[in-house]
């Protein structure tokens, strides 16, 4: 079904089709991806992080809700049609860390959840004279691998386009 479609039937008219989150290493454009997934959810089975589900019309989404992606690989090693191809796109995610004003650091609460759990070091924290710690992110050093978003207690990360604002 026609994505646009879809978004009318369901009251968003003039709404802007969203690029959905797809599987890392996944072909793009998405339409390049929608014409190659036969949706046939190998690589959801084979997510030993549970982190890929299925999303409109079959085709696999990642959702960082409640755990990052590993990198490891098994959704691409199963996809036949090739649809999750490393050799193709090199990069895991189109995308990296953005933190919102919600952010307890920015509040003067000492938290350091995300960076304990960025496994690249891509959130660290630099000590401010007379105050707490600051965050700040490395983006050459994000992957896009969402293991941060889980556990801020504020939700106060989120994923974002490289490139956009």
């Amino acid at each position: 079904m026609d994505i646009k479609r879809r978004l009318f039937l369901r009251g968003r008219v003039g709404s802007e089709v969203p690029t959905p989150s797809r599987p890392p290493w996944s072909v793009a454009p998405d339409s390049l991806f929608t014409s190659r997934c036969t949706r046939c959810a190998d690589c959801v089975r084979v997510c030993p992080r549970q982190v890929l589900k299925p999303g409109d019309g079959g085709f696999p989404v990642i959702d960082f809700t409640r755990n990052g992606c590993s990198l490891c690989g098994d959704c691409a090693r199963v996809c036949e049609p090739r649809a999750i191809a490393p050799a193709e796109r090199p990069e895991p995610f189109p995308w990296s860390v953005k933190v919102s004003a919600a952010c307890l650091t920015r509040h003067g609460v000492e938290c350091r959840v995300c960076g304990d759990a960025c496994d690249t070091r891509a959130l660290r924290f630099v000590p401010a004279l007379g105050g707490i710690t600051q965050l700040r992110i490395e983006l050459e050093s994000c992957t896009g691998c969402g293991a941060c978003i889980a556990t801020c207690p504020v939700k106060a990360l989120s994923l974002g386009r490289v490139g956009s604002t």
